[in-house]
């Protein structure tokens, strides 16, 4: 019997050793808690999920930037803050732009957001846009939508934008280097869509034409843009480069350059051009010169190039949908103010057009600026 009671009362010791009372204090952590205060750090792109990601409405497809020039800086903003977005782009004497920041204003206004926009009026004064860029990072805002005709001039400049914590996202092209780590990249595929017009203009002369081409300024955007056409010109051994002029991307240069070189090199009869502009004073230079055979074709989508489209003043342009453009860099600027934005180039679309197409787009007056000069009904 003594022997029982002592095997149950060691039996009792060992189950009372096994059981936490229920006001035994719990053990004591080693590590410091965070204060309760501290706000949560904001979220840097390369925390964001990129296989989650949805692209905004309108956009085509998103790649990666190329090494190092993606930003994975953390912005200053803080999501449910009010925002402030400005808009540069590089002058306010193209129509085109100011159609990519009616884009923005329309989703701006959607989301309650403020914008404004600062350009130069002239596209070939780099040295006031260096100056607006510089200024406009103390006046508050949140983030920056940028077209520049000088990356390398601006790259400084965006450097210390994104240093202050300021987002800053690169509008209207699809450059994977950057010179300095951007947000993110929201514009078409320039030398894709120039190519497939390249491709389309060759087709329309079987193959052979005495061809002239009228530059941008130099830099990225008219490397890319006549880069496309002539890739697609090296397939056609009898599309030929018969000369080659710079513009400053407006009527005014176009139209001179036209009239020189057609001049000098009266065989010429198709002309490519950096951008829509070009291509409308080209067409005035050829229609002052008689010359009613010379195909032209441009790249933009500008209201006044796609009207003249319609009259059959020139041929054809490569449409990157500037109002859609401007929507799209709203959304991504947003994405990347709320940390949901995972880096990377944002494709915007680019559709070939020409007589058969263009009253598809004329016919939509809410997505074009300035509003076409008549009513286009659909077909």
């Amino acid at each position: 019997m003594r022997k029982l009671l002592s095997i149950l009362m060691a039996i009792a010791f060992i189950l009372s050793a096994c059981t936490t009372p229920a006001t035994q204090a719990p053990p004591v952590s080693t590590t410091a808690p965070a204060a309760a205060t501290e706000p949560p750090a904001a979220p840097t792109q390369a925390e964001a999920p990129a296989g989650e990601y949805v692209l905004p409405e309108g956009a085509v497809s998103i790649m990666p930037l190329e090494a190092g020039s993606q930003s994975t800086a953390p912005v200053a903003y803080k999501p449910g803050a009010p925002v402030r977005i400005a808009y540069m782009p590089p002058a306010t004497e193209f129509n085109y732009y100011m159609a990519i920041g009616e884009g923005i204003k329309t989703k701006a206004a959607e989301l309650g957001v403020e914008t404004f926009m600062l350009a130069p009026q002239s596209g070939s004064d780099i040295a006031t846009q260096m100056k607006m860029l510089q200024d406009v990072t103390t006046q508050g805002v949140d983030a920056i939508i940028l077209s520049t005709h000088d990356e390398n001039a601006a790259a400084p400049l965006v450097k210390q934008a994104i240093d202050k914590g300021i987002a800053v996202v690169i509008v209207n092209s699809d450059i994977a280097s950057f010179p300095t780590p951007v947000n993110a990249v929201v514009g078409y595929g320039q030398r894709k869509g120039t190519k497939n017009l390249g491709e389309y203009a060759a087709k329309m002369v079987n193959g052979k034409a005495n061809v002239g081409v009228l530059e941008g300024l130099p830099g990225y955007h008219s490397t890319e843009r006549i880069g496309g056409f002539l890739d697609a010109f090296k397939n056609y051994p009898d599309m030929k480069i018969i000369a080659t002029l710079p513009t400053e991307w407006n009527v005014e240069t176009g139209n001179k350059a036209m009239m020189d070189m057609i001049q000098a090199h009266p065989e010429i009869n198709l002309v490519v051009a950096a951008n829509d502009y070009i291509a409308i004073g080209a067409a005035k230079a050829a229609e002052a010169l008689g010359r009613k055979d010379i195909l032209i074709f441009g790249n933009d989508g500008d209201t006044t190039g796609l009207e003249d489209i319609a009259a059959g003043r020139w041929t054809a342009t490569q449409n990157t949908t500037p109002f859609v453009m401007g929507k799209v860099a709203l959304m991504v600027a947003m994405d990347v103010l709320n940390g949901k934005f995972p880096g990377g180039w944002v494709e915007t679309p680019s559709i070939t057009t020409d007589k058969n197409n263009v009253l598809s787009f004329l016919c939509h007056p809410e997505e074009l600026y300035p509003k076409p000069s008549m009513v286009y009904t659909c077909p």
